[in-house]
């Protein structure tokens, strides 16, 4: 089978765009390799021991990627930067939530002003025994 050609998956990406669930059925095994070279890439860059690995960043990918409703996809290559963008923020995510674990981040957040009261009335408790 020949490999399509940079029109044809533009043309795969409008139809998706238009709707046709199809067209992203005949899309994504024609996207995946490369794909998998962005994530590999990104992946490249992050820390030795990284928990993420490739085929996580690319099916995370994918589920945003496919959750996007308003995208009109101009041609391959917007398809493909806004993976990798994606790809990217999902990196920065997972940082961002191992590091908040790390910090102690699991602990009970209050909203400032509950926060504010429990201060208030343990200052006035000190008050009073003093």
């Amino acid at each position: 089978m020949t490999e399509p050609s940079p029109r044809d998956i533009t043309q795969m990406l409008i139809d998706w765009s238009n709707g046709d669930r199809e067209a992203l059925d005949r899309l994504m095994p024609v996207v995946y390799a490369e794909l998998r070279r962005q994530a590999a890439r990104h992946l490249r860059r992050e820390r030795a021991g990284h928990t993420l690995q490739t085929t996580d960043l690319i099916h995370e990918a994918y589920i945003r990627l496919v959750d996007q409703k308003s995208v009109r996809w101009q041609n391959r290559a917007h398809f493909f930067a806004v993976a990798a963008q994606l790809m990217r923020r999902i990196l920065v995510d997972h940082a961002r939530r191992r590091y908040r674990l790390k910090r102690g981040g699991s602990g009970i957040t209050l909203p400032l002003d509950e926060g504010l009261m429990v201060a208030a009335e343990k200052s006035d408790c000190r008050l009073v025994s003093a």
